[in-house]
């Protein structure tokens, strides 16, 4: 039992938006960091976020507004390994020209081409006048390969074989086509360590990027979003200071203060996981509340808790409700503001009946604006047997026809992998499938 004190007087209220996707979260909050800058230092501020991934839109809207920021304990968005893997693949379908980019990948995955093999490569490239990819395509003519240069060559014809692709296909799907054939996020997935979870949700947020830029561009190509990264990743340049804006996870936030904090991605599903909602399992979201507590507890003068309606996926809208633990507040506490824009003010406060809440069921839970859902929705009842099998074709409410490759029995549920015939291979737990026999 720990008993808290403090000399301070009463602060400020905890200020709740509900923007309508995410790109308006990340918008709008910058946009009231640069007004306030005027008065307060950069490094006053500090965003924090449940996962690595949500860092990429803030990323950008901090450099294109031109406010210098640190992201602690993490790695910034375009030089993470996985996105600089999957954008050196497609520098080297679009041109070829950039030989960091070939070298990079040229291994990735694992090919059996050593890197005394590329270096062969690139002399016999240099003497020739070749670029690095042109002498990949002359492997066979590079004394010493031996059985290595047909598998250079290989290499060669899968990018050319890519760059017929990239006439044909947008940008996301060139990407998702890209990781199914080499693999990439299949590996991942077969790791099945929490890094490796990271790096997907990753390539995840790079394939909405992609979508973005698809939806948004008045003639998409793959050689415009290189280009449009290129303008957002190249952070080199940016000018050495340590007044910056904070950005990190809120694990990375503990021990650490800041005078204003913005905590965002407060939905459910995201904060708290699905994963903890999925499993019901009291302990695992208890300890999501208690960092939750911690981010909150960063905060000394502001605190804000963003959230959006609206959130892309692997380049899909997902909708979530707003994060439970917005409505365990002591309602006197809060002020709503989710009408809030900064260029047209419009603040509106929630006025409540003083004194603590009832507490919650834990299996039903009480969301801001008189909304209440059951959390019995997110759990599954295995069916005691399955109407398919391994080579039965189903169909998939959104994915259509496709063949069942492998059903495992798990402890919940069964876990079914499906190759469908437009929408490539998915795994999916069966309750929540729906998959009925053709």
């Amino acid at each position: 039992s720990k008993k808290l004190w403090t000399d301070r007087e009463d602060g400020a209220m905890i200020i709740t938006r509900r923007y309508e996707n995410a790109f308006d979260e990340a918008l709008e909050t910058v946009r009231e960091i640069a007004q306030k800058s005027a008065s307060e230092n950069y490094s006053a501020f500090a965003i924090l976020y449940r996962t690595n991934a949500q860092s990429r839109l803030f990323e950008e809207q901090l450099i294109q507004n031109n406010i210098p920021y640190r992201l602690v304990g993490g790695v910034n968005f375009y030089s993470r390994k996985e996105i600089k893997d999957i954008l050196a693949y497609l520098k080297t379908i679009e041109n070829g020209r950039d030989e960091v980019a070939v070298r990079r990948i040229i291994n990735i995955p694992k090919r059996g081409i050593g890197d005394k093999s590329v270096d062969k490569v690139s002399d016999y490239a240099e003497i020739n006048g070749y670029s690095f990819l042109g002498g990949c395509a002359h492997a066979k003519e590079i004394p010493g390969l031996g059985r290595t240069a047909s598998k250079i060559e290989n290499f060669v014809l899968f990018i050319r074989t890519f760059r017929t692709y990239s006439k044909e296909y947008t940008v996301p799907d060139l990407i998702e086509k890209l990781l199914k054939e080499t693999g990439y996020r299949e590996e991942l997935e077969n790791e099945g360590t929490q890094e490796a979870l990271d790096r997907i949700d990753n390539i995840n947020e790079l394939i909405t990027k992609a979508e973005t830029y698809q939806s948004q561009a008045e003639k998409p190509s793959l050689s415009g979003f290189l280009q449009e990264v290129a303008l957002v990743a190249d952070i080199d340049s940016m000018e050495e200071n340590n007044d910056r804006v904070y950005l990190m996870t809120i694990h990375s936030a503990k021990g650490l203060e800041f005078d204003n904090v913005y905590i965002a991605g407060m939905e459910e599903g995201l904060f708290p996981s699905f994963r903890t909602l999925y499993d019901i399992d009291e302990e695992e979201l208890q300890e999501e509340r208690r960092l939750f507590y911690v981010g909150m507890t960063r905060a000394r003068n502001t605190l804000t808790l963003t959230s959006a309606k609206m959130r892309m996926m692997r380049g899909e809208p997902e909708y979530h409700r707003v994060s439970q633990f917005i409505s365990e507040i002591d309602e006197s506490f809060v002020r709503d503001e989710s009408d809030w824009d900064l260029r047209a003010p419009k603040k509106k406060e929630i006025h409540m009946e003083s004194g603590k809440s009832a507490p919650l069921n834990n299996k039903q839970k009480t969301l801001p604006y008189g909304k209440t859902f059951d959390l019995n929705q997110f759990k599954v009842k295995k069916a005691d047997s399955l109407d398919y099998g391994v080579g039965d074709r189903v169909v998939h409410k959104k994915f259509g026809l496709g063949t069942v490759l492998d059903i495992k029995d798990g402890a919940k549920d069964y876990e079914v992998t499906v190759e469908f015939d437009n929408s490539g291979q998915k795994r999916m737990f069966a309750a929540f499938a729906k998959l009925e026999k053709q």
